[in-house]
């Protein structure tokens, strides 16, 4: 039904889409992620942008910029007050909202803005979050916050958890703690990852419908 040739260029489309590919900077005799760092930044000025309309005129009964920010900062308390608790929840809105907002921003930037119409010498712009530097940064970040946490609460008494409900667990729980950053930092990655692939290898197949 259709010529060689087409399946030919269709499979060449399909082999390019593919992972690893970097464009580097050096950054002071340090190798970065160039188009990274780009998007990165790119979602920095939208956050701070949408902070700046948010925040720029409020009023007793909020406008739309506004509106949209109460919703924002509601949603993330909820979900702060959920899992950390009615006593303890308040002090970490800030870190849940930060991360919250900067994973969301660059995920819905790699999935919906056509990074692929801008060529680079090497790799190509995509939603930071499908770099594993990104999210292992982040599953660091939140395994300290956690250690702090749960210290700044209850001291040295924070360790008795390690030895509960039997000393017999000892390893077991040790080794749950240090495996939760490589947990979360694959989870995030892998799942980013699979959805811009899965983009990728649909809109190659759009001459075959």
């Amino acid at each position: 039904m259709y010529p060689d040739n087409f399946y030919s260029s269709t499979f060449t489309l399909l082999a390019d889409a593919e992972v690893g590919k970097h464009f580097y900077w050096n950054i002071a005799g340090f190798l970065v992620h160039g188009q990274v760092l780009v998007v990165i930044w790119f979602v920095f000025v939208l956050l701070l942008l949408f902070a700046f309309l948010g925040t720029r005129d409020t009023d007793r009964i909020p406008n739309s910029w506004q509106n949209f920010a109460e919703a924002t900062v509601d949603f993330v308390t909820d979900i702060a007050r959920d899992q950390l608790g009615e006593s303890f929840y308040r002090e970490w809105i800030p870190f849940i909202a930060t991360l919250f907002l900067f994973i969301f921003g660059c995920n819905w930037a790699g999935a919906v803005i056509p990074w692929k119409l801008i060529e680079l010498p090497e790799g190509e712009f995509a939603a930071p979050t499908n770099d594993i530097n990104t999210t292992v940064a982040l599953a660091l970040l939140t395994s300290f916050a956690y250690f702090y946490a749960g210290l700044s609460k209850k001291g040295f008494g924070y360790f008795k958890r390690y030895i509960e409900p039997i000393p017999l667990l000892l390893p077991i729980n040790i080794l749950e703690d240090f495996t939760k950053p490589l947990s979360l930092s694959f989870r995030l990655f892998g799942n980013v990852l699979a959805d811009e692939l899965t983009i990728s290898v649909l809109t190659s197949l759009v001459p075959l419908v």
